[in-house]
């Protein structure tokens, strides 16, 4: 007896959009019912190494796509994993995935623009892209478990679908599709032919279409043919069917070995860091297969955990048939593939960034993260990521401008042994830290560190070809031998004598407490009031900056007060302190110095927190009497 269900919300939308709007590049049905059928045999094939309890286990691994030009109809069968009743209703009548409603939105938007393709290709429609092309569909299936009865799903694409019991005596999936008026196209065996040649010609199994003995498709893991002989569309074809990504790949790297092991391999660098909403890779890893065979979907085990955004193949000649997926990654040919493969990555994104860096730039933009955290998390290809590292500097015109390491250095001024690097929010914010000041004056070029990856970075690199890396807010840098200072613009008022520079200082340091180690008369300073320097070195300085950024619980540093003693304004705050010591304006100005230096190291806990003081601070600016200044410090 028939069981009547209910579609899932979003897939009712979606089949609405698909029946009555998407009608443009139809044939792409044919194409993801096709790359179905194959996962299927994959699956069973799988089973049949692995599991000796298989229906039909003599049965070929094969398509079958036939006509009924009488009954308006086609069939598309496959000898592969089935599916139970339950895998009929939990496969076929909802989306799982969350994500559905920005595919539905997008789809809209496409909806008669001869955008479908792109649209279905990008979201992985799959199965309800069906309805394009369809009044009706009904869906005998029989899993490969033996004694589980065959089972029947079918839809008009309406608001429900039905699953009863069905006859089918072989393992496997029938697709019975009842085309509607406008699309009996595809009742033309030339034209199933034509679309399969093009779209399906890599499925690793034989398609047959019509009564035909011979396959329709050259059955060719394009992964195992001549580089040569492959075309850049044929590429894209493979990856758009690998990923369900509409955007072409930024690279490709396609590569065979015969020692000290035998593989083939064919790899993606994404076009973009964001999978699709409906990908179906949900997870990182390359597809692994054993002499053509598919048996571990996703291979984490195949490259580092920082070139994960890789996706791709790999066929390895030397990994046993019946290797399980436990022992795949305890296995040593596993690990001389992770050493091949890891290589060639880096050799090639060495390569780009050497010869084409505006290649390699797109590719840094999207996953330059993941290639930083390389430096940290694996130290033993330090040297190899180490170019593939790019950073604005203060010689850069905007952001955008990033220069290597190499660079740098090629570009170090007299006396100079280290590299220097500030730490910011952002870059805007970094270019007007006051811990520039003396390498601006001196013509030194820093790197900006402005990612929030870059201090997890930091932890595996202090130093690049014997050139220490050093923080510009370390207290005991020393500059006055390096580069060759420039004359000010405009002469720097005097220096506070040192008794009255003693009393501004002391009434920071009874002020701000334990907030900061101690409050000093600053050396480099020269545009700037103040700036917070730090004592420790190491990694373990930035341990605040990668806990908030892992939404871990963190202390502020504490760390050195400097003031500019030739500062306006520290000139302005002496005289008030010797005139009127306690006029509350000084202590409301000692506040907004500091926390001022906080905001500009990225470090203040909470910028808001500064509104009510600046507000007083305007006040007095405005005409407000000093004297009648009420601020109270709570912190």
């Amino acid at each position: 007896m028939a069981e009547t269900h209910t579609f899932q919300a979003e897939i009712q939308q979606l089949l609405d959009i698909l029946i009555h709007s998407l009608y443009t590049e139809r044939e792409i049905f044919l194409r993801e019912l096709v790359s179905n059928a194959s996962d299927a045999l994959n699956r069973v094939q799988f089973e049949l190494l692995t599991n000796h309890d298989v229906q039909d286990a003599d049965a070929e691994l094969a398509v079958e796509i036939k006509a009924d030009t009488e009954a308006g109809t086609i069939t598309i069968s496959d000898s592969g994993i089935g599916m139970t009743k339950d895998d009929l209703n939990n496969n076929l009548g909802v989306i799982a995935r969350s994500g559905a409603k920005a595919f539905i939105e997008a789809a809209k938007q496409s909806a008669n623009s001869g955008a479908a393709q792109d649209v279905i290709g990008q979201f992985g429609v799959g199965f309800y892209s069906v309805f394009m092309a369809a009044d009706k569909v009904r869906v005998i299936s029989r899993s490969y478990k033996k004694d589980e009865p065959a089972y029947a799903w079918e839809s008009t694409g309406g608001a429900t679908y039905t699953i009863e019991p069905a006859e089918r005596e072989a393992r496997g999936t029938d697709i019975i599709i009842h085309l509607k008026e406008d699309a009996k196209e595809f009742l033309q065996e030339w034209k199933l032919k034509d679309v399969i040649r093009r779209h399906s010609d890599y499925i690793a199994f034989p398609i047959y279409v019509g009564d035909t003995e011979e396959a329709t498709n050259k059955q060719t893991a394009i992964w195992r043919q001549e580089p040569k002989e492959i075309t850049d569309e044929q590429y894209n074809d493979f990856y758009k069917m690998l990923t369900m990504d509409w955007e072409a790949p930024l690279h490709r790297i396609h590569m065979r070995a015969d020692v000290p092991l035998q593989f083939y391999a064919l790899l993606y660098i994404p076009g973009s860091g964001e999978r699709g909403i409906l990908n179906p890779r949900k997870e990182a890893g390359l597809k692994l297969y054993a002499r053509k065979v598919l048996i571990q979907e996703y291979a984490k085990d195949l490259l580092p955990e920082y070139l994960q955004f890789v996706q791709g193949v790999v066929d390895s000649e030397d990994l046993p048939l019946n290797v399980n997926r436990e022992s795949v990654q305890a296995n040593k040919i596993m690990a001389n593939l992770k050493k091949t493969i890891t290589g060639k990555v880096l050799s090639d994104l060495k390569r780009l960034a050497s010869k084409n860096k505006e290649e390699y730039l797109k590719i840094f933009a999207e996953f330059g993260r993941f290639i930083k955290q390389g430096v940290a998390v694996a130290p033993t290809d330090r040297t190899d990521i180490e170019p593939l590292l790019f950073f604005p500097t203060t010689t850069s015109a905007d952001a955008s401008e990033l220069f290597s390491l190499e660079d740098y250095t090629s570009r170090m001024v007299t006396g100079q042994d280290d590299i220097y690097y500030i730490i910011g929010e952002d870059y805007h914010s970094a270019a007007r830290s006051p811990h520039l000041d003396a390498f601006r004056q001196r013509g030194i070029e820093v790197l900006y560190f402005v990612d929030p990856v870059d201090p997890f970075m930091l932890m595996g690199l202090d130093a690049y070809k014997s050139h220490k890396l050093r923080n510009v807010d370390e207290a005991d840098i020393d500059l006055s031998s390096v580069g060759e200072a420039k004359a000010d613009e405009k002469p720097a008022r005097e220096s506070l004598a040192e008794d009255t520079f003693e009393a501004l200082q002391n009434h920071f340091k009874e002020l701000l407490g334990d907030r900061v180690k101690e409050v000093r008369a600053s050396k480099t300073l020269t545009g700037s009031p103040a700036r917070l320097v730090s004592d420790e070195s190491g990694a373990s300085r930035q341990m605040y900056r990668i806990n908030r950024l892992l939404d871990k619980d963190y202390e502020l540093p504490v760390k050195t007060l400097e003031l500019n003693p030739r500062h306006p304004l520290m000139h302005n705050l002496s005289q008030m302190l010797a005139a009127t010591p306690e006029n509350p304006l000084i202590k409301v100005v000692e506040e907004q110095v500091f926390e001022t230096a906080l905001l500009q190291d990225g470090i203040h806990p909470d910028p808001a927190a500064m509104a009510a003081r600046l507000t007083l601070l305007m006040e007095a600016a405005t005409g407000t009497a000093s004297g009648d200044l009420d601020f109270t410090d709570e912190q």
